[in-house]
């Protein structure tokens, strides 16, 4: 006899009323198509008669399908168009649990373009986007279709929008190609075409296609193979600035201090050699230049960029052919702030030492003398340097004798004692010289230095209408270096011309032609507010009356130098600059940029560090990929596979697994990585019993040993 079944639980009534027709027509769907679906996906029945819709069924089966509809109404209310998807996504985000509402998810707007909206589907997808917000480093790592890149790129171009960042960067491995596009036919962006088309063409789901052009050749938007953005590179031989001061940039360890464009040091925290390289030399207008590679990163400000009041960072390689706007210069490059350098005793005093330079005579048979029109720098001289005084012995002229010598005594002259100390007895005007000592000092000690030569051998040059320039001669070639070199320090920009003695017009002296014997060079020079050039009262007036304008470098020309060994770095400066040959600003990491890496799970570990260290400050990464396809060559590891096990510690790091419930294509799309997420684990498992089931061998395949 068989048993009656057990009661099921009793059956209730829920009733829903919608008030506006509109509203209930749009929740039925066209012929009733939403309506059945629902009906399909709950256990409850449903009946609709009116603007009242009534459920019957157990209390938990109602409950389910009164969120349901409470879900879709909420939908409809916010002003979307109920589709059929929407309302399997509703079901199966019900059926995940989870805090987040189906309505809240399906209304998060990211993007709206042209009556298209762009917004995450599932809630795998509102986790994953979520996650960009709040992390600084985001991995979307998932099958194919989850929208993984698409979300990435709409979050990219709304953060540009909204002026979070100034730059978005796009960039995937070409595997397929080996990364060897060299010998493939067409141009460089024909052969990397095909591997970022998929960037391409998302990029036009979102922006206007006319304006991507102008966004791309600005360098607001930058497509390019990973292998391609790595090599933002300077030749071992370039320079770079130091607190002790230049060093060749080959020399470089993580840890080591370089000058920071504030002037100040800042350390290295990475160096990544990049092999040979095509470089070039970039030229600025006062002379100055360094060499680089084609990648490699510069913050300018066009005109236009000023105008505005902001700055771009822009490959070497896009300026090549545009330096130039008309008759003016196009890009300008920040000037380094007065540089701070480590502090060293001197055996003379800076200012007296510059006066000297000027207007001194260094003989090593005589005492040593100074010239000078101006009795407020002989009465300076002699208070900068201890135990010395000024003896006129004409109206200009002037001999430093010790205090105590005379009458017979013999006691050595601290000036002489300092110049000799110092390498510059005997130095005739053509031959004088800033010791490195000097050079190679904080900034007090450098500005004495320029001061006392600009007291003497400078003045301020004014024009109608225009800011004070300060001029500077001299005959000798190395001090004319020096001069630009202790400028540059300062934050100031130098340039010089050569005026020839043959053929110059004669100077006059006690009334008779005095020719000149030796060429001579003008330094121009234009140093930054708040550093004084001169002490002379005379000079300093004069240009306190004209003001000294501002001090600016441009970028002149771009040449080839040929292909050399090359390295990068990366600096811990907020803004990522440091200072290389000749005291010229460059830049080597990714600020204020949205940055995609696509297809990851085809980078090495190698790549994946590089790409993860480029990272600057305010700036944000997402790295996407599908552990399951990857393409890299037999027996190598992918980066995406060992990156988590590295990384899941690490704060503002979050890594978004998106699965089969999150895919937007065709559903059919979910159930083929199902399938073969089934027959992955199968196979898997069929092994590692087959391993087990092999007589004499181990579960690492090897042979067991015999027992004697």
């Amino acid at each position: 006899m068989t048993g009656t079944p057990p009661p099921g639980p009793p059956r209730v009534q829920t009733r829903i009323t919608v008030p506006d027709p509109k509203i209930m027509v749009n929740l039925l769907g066209a012929g009733d198509e939403i309506l059945r679906l629902v009906e399909r996906s709950v256990n409850s029945d449903v009946h609709v008669r009116g603007n009242e819709i009534t459920i019957t069924g157990a209390p938990a089966d109602n409950a389910v399908a009164e969120r349901l509809f409470s879900e879709l109404l909420e939908l409809i209310e916010k002003g979307e168009t109920l589709t059929t998807d929407a309302v399997r996504r509703t079901v199966g985000m019900l059926e995940q649990g989870g805090a987040e509402r189906p309505a809240e998810v399906l209304t998060l707007n990211i993007l709206s373009r042209r009556g298209r909206t762009i917004r995450p589907k599932t809630l795998g997808q509102k986790r994953y986007v979520d996650a960009i917000d709040a992390h600084t480093i985001v991995f979307g790592i998932g099958p194919a279709g989850t929208g993984k890149t698409y979300l990435a790129m709409a979050k990219a171009v709304q953060a540009l929008q909204a002026k979070q960042v100034d730059r978005i960067i796009l960039t995937r491995p070409a595997v397929e190609a080996g990364e060897r596009l060299g010998f493939l036919p067409g141009t460089l962006n024909e052969k990397i075409d095909p591997y970022l088309r998929p960037l391409y063409d998302a990029l036009h789901d979102m922006l206007d296609p006319e304006s991507i052009p102008k966004l791309m050749a600005a360098g607001t938007i930058e497509v390019a193979p990973l292998a391609y953005m790595r090599g933002r590179a300077q030749p071992y031989d370039a320079r770079v600035l130091t607190p002790e001061g230049f060093k060749p940039f080959g020399s470089l360890q993580i840890g080591d201090l370089v000058i920071g464009s504030d002037g100040t040091p800042t350390p290295v925290i990475g160096i990544y050699p990049q092999g040979p390289k095509k470089v070039y030399r970039v030229t600025t207008q006062d002379g100055s230049s360094t060499l680089c590679c084609g990648e490699h990163l510069w913050t300018v400000a066009t005109p236009d960029d000023k105008r505005r009041g902001r700055r771009r960072t822009i490959e070497t390689q896009d300026m090549i052919g545009n330096e130039w706007r008309g008759h003016t210069r196009r890009y300008e490059l920040p000037v380094v702030a007065p540089v701070q350098m480590e502090p060293q005793d001197v055996p003379l005093d800076p200012y007296a030492l510059g006066l000297l330079l000027g207007d001194g005579a260094f003989s090593t048979r005589a005492t040593p003398t100074f010239c000078t029109a101006d009795p407020e720098l002989a009465v300076a001289m002699e208070r900068a340097i201890p135990d010395v005084e000024l003896i006129r012995k004409s109206d200009y002229d002037y001999v430093l004798r010790h205090v105590h010598g005379g009458r017979g005594i013999a006691l050595a002259n601290p000036a002489t004692a300092a110049l000799r100390e110092l390498g510059l007895a005997g130095a005739k005007s053509g031959t004088k010289f800033i010791p490195d000592i000097y050079r190679q000092n904080s900034l007090q000690v450098r500005l004495a230095v320029l001061q006392g030569l600009l007291d003497t051998d400078g003045g301020p040059a004014t024009q109608p209408g225009r800011t004070c320039r300060v001029q500077y001669s001299t005959t000798s070639p190395q001090l004319r270096d020096d001069v630009v070199y202790l400028v540059q320090s300062l934050g100031g920009v130098a340039t010089w011309r050569l005026r020839e003695a043959e053929g110059r017009k004669p100077g006059f002296a006690n009334g008779r032609p005095v020719p000149y014997r030796s060429d001579c060079y003008v330094v121009e020079i234009r140093l930054p507010a708040g550093i004084e050039p001169f002490r002379l009262s005379r000079k300093r007036r004069l240009y306190d009356a004209h003001g000294g304008g501002r001090p600016m470098r441009f970028i002149d020309s771009i040449i080839p130098a040929g292909v050399q060994e090359t390295m990068c770095i990366q600096v811990a400066a907020e803004d990522s600059l440091y200072v290389t040959d000749e005291f010229l600003v460059t830049h080597n990491t990714l600020n204020d940029a949205f940055i995609i890496l696509d297809e990851a799970q085809n980078t090495t570990p190698e790549q994946m560090k590089m790409f993860l260290t480029r990272l600057g400050f305010n700036s944000k990464i997402v790295v996407t990929g599908d552990v399951t396809q990857v393409d890299l060559p037999g027996g190598t590891t992918s980066g995406l596979r060992v990156v988590r096990e590295i990384l899941e510690n690490v704060e503002d790091v979050h890594f978004a697994q998106l699965s089969s419930s999150d895919v937007v294509r065709h559903k059919l799309v979910g159930e083929i990585v199902d399938a073969y997420a089934r027959w992955d684990a199968e196979r898997e498992n069929q092994q590692a019993q087959s391993v087990h089931a092999v007589p004499g061998r181990t579960a690492q395949g090897g042979r067991a040993g015999r027992r004697r």
